[in-house]
């Protein structure tokens, strides 16, 4: 699966949050369907939202931050991607990759 292009067609046609507070959030209203990490996100980050939230698929790309932004189209980093609605992409078919 191409990550890059499937992010800029989920962003186009779905609904994502961007950020590590919008992912906690999203998490405990129980939006997000799909966490997508940057591989340098912070591990006590990821090892806490694994505790809060053991339900929610979390998948870590192989990109680190800057090129998760830049595949997002964004012109900031992004560490963290909550997938609330993956539109016409075939995102929620990525499984868990973490331990």
């Amino acid at each position: 699966m191409d990550l890059s292009r499937q992010l800029k067609n989920a962003i186009a046609t779905g609904n994502l949050r961007f950020g590590q507070r919008q992912a906690l959030d999203a998490c405990a209203r129980g939006e997000a369907k799909l966490v997508i990490l940057a591989a340098n996100c912070p591990t006590e980050f990821v090892d806490d939202l694994h505790a809060r939230h053991p339900e929610v698929t979390k998948f870590r790309a192989a990109l680190v931050n800057r090129e998760l932004g830049i595949a997002c189209g964004k012109p900031f980093s992004v560490s963290t991607l909550s997938i609330i609605d993956a539109g016409d992409s075939d995102l929620l078919t990525l499984e868990t990759n973490l331990e």
